[in-house]
């Protein structure tokens, strides 16, 4: 018998101008049939009438001076500018860790990389850094950021549990260098939380929220699950409760109504205030996620553990949670997204962030009518964070093969 008359049809190659030319991707996936043609046209026409208007207003008519005027207060607000260098540092260090973790990680996509250097080299060189020290930093994190590189693809996967620990490690390490240290020389002055803003005070919020709501909302997670009634009802009455209200209530009531209740002469620091708002806040979330995740395992999978014999908090933490986990990644990097721009809430309540810059720099007298370039400033590098986390966590469900076994 003719074994190619008995092979399966899906083995069947498509013809070889499908398979490796542009021309055979094109005809495949926008013109294999009429309606996607049609439909093909019809949005190559949307996105002309809209996108030349769009263009020839950022090339022509945009007076992007509001942004490089500003670009320092939209970067670290009132940082002094003494201490800036503490900023520089911890962005080389991201640097070093994120080449790093390119070169351990990811073996293709070189285009985004070069997009970096290359988006880096342009800053560098734009007229509003005529500082030479800017420029330079601009040029080191390049610099850093292939050297980082270069050490990876030399370490290979040997380095994946050292970029994990550097990864543990680099966020608190920020916050530290960002506050400073009450050291006797004074080399790293603590410089107050008031003087964050911009960007640096958006990255924080962000930051801590994601670091310190993850591990509670675990604990609320399994705590709403535990067989102990007190436990479970505290949790319910927490995730409940939480849930029901609003973000920027709960900001409000940090800001404006927790100083009421403070002894006399005792006070806590605004930002830290919104910190533990937001932290509070998104755990509540983050507790019913990962509920999804616990119950979605098979009971067979704890009959398993306890016929191993393991207890209950070493099945729990060695089987059922990494299997939940594992399951609800897309669902948890969704809400560090949704925290990541729920952020700018704070600027209701007084804290200068990203967007609350963006509003004080628009009321400038010589910046009036420009909200629609500082605007899209903000909103571009929302978008550009964002896009980064969606992007980390589908190559983590591809690593973890998510959806696949």
């Amino acid at each position: 018998m003719n074994r190619s008359a008995t092979a399966p049809a899906n083995n069947v190659l498509p013809p070889p101008i499908e398979r490796y030319t542009l021309l055979g991707w094109i005809y495949k996936n926008l013109f294999n049939t009429w309606y996607n043609a049609l439909l093909t046209f019809l949005t190559v026409g949307i996105i002309y009438a809209i996108g030349k208007p769009a263009i020839t207003w950022a090339i022509e008519q945009a007076r992007w001076e509001v942004i490089l005027v500003n670009i320092r207060l939209l970067m670290v607000g009132q940082y002094p500018i003494e201490q800036v260098w503490r900023i520089w540092l911890c962005l080389h260090l991201l640097a070093a860790v994120g080449g790093l973790s390119w070169g351990v990680w990811i073996r293709g996509y070189r285009i985004w990389g070069l997009l970096f250097l290359i988006s880096t080299l342009g800053l560098a060189f734009l007229p509003s850094m005529s500082a030479s020290a800017s420029r330079g930093q601009l040029i080191a994190l390049d610099i850093v950021a292939l050297a980082g590189f270069g050490l990876g693809r030399l370490g290979g996967k040997r380095l994946q549990r050292t970029v994990i620990n550097l990864w543990i490690l680099y966020f608190p390490l920020v916050i530290l260098i960002v506050r400073g240290l009450n050291s006797p020389e004074g080399a790293v002055p603590v410089v107050p939380s008031n003087l964050w803003g911009g960007l640096l005070l958006t990255f924080l919020l962000t930051v801590v929220g994601i670091l310190f709501s993850f591990p509670l909302g675990i604990l609320l997670a399994l705590g709403r699950r535990s067989p102990l009634p007190i436990v479970r009802w505290v949790s319910i009455a927490y995730i409940e409760l939480i849930r029901g209200v609003p973000l920027v209530t709960i900001l409000f009531m940090a800001q404006v109504m927790l100083p009421l209740f403070l002894p006399a002469g005792m006070s806590i620091d605004r930002v830290l205030r919104a910190m533990v708002g937001i932290v509070l806040f998104t755990a509540a979330y983050q507790a019913e996620n990962i509920r999804g995740g616990l119950q979605a395992i098979p009971y067979g999978q704890y009959e398993a553990a306890h016929a191993l014999g393991l207890s209950g908090v070493q099945s729990t933490m060695f089987i059922i949670l990494p299997q939940a986990l594992r399951n609800v990644i897309p669902v948890l990097v969704g809400q560090f997204i949704a925290l990541y721009k729920d952020t700018s809430l704070v600027a209701i309540v007084g804290l200068l962030d990203l967007l609350g810059i963006a509003k004080s720099i628009v009321s400038q007298p010589q910046f009036i009518g420009l909200q629609r370039e500082a605007y899209l400033f903000v909103t571009a590098i929302y978008w550009l964070f964002s896009y980064f986390m969606a992007y980390l966590s589908q190559r983590l469900e591809v690593a973890l093969g998510v959806g696949e076994r």
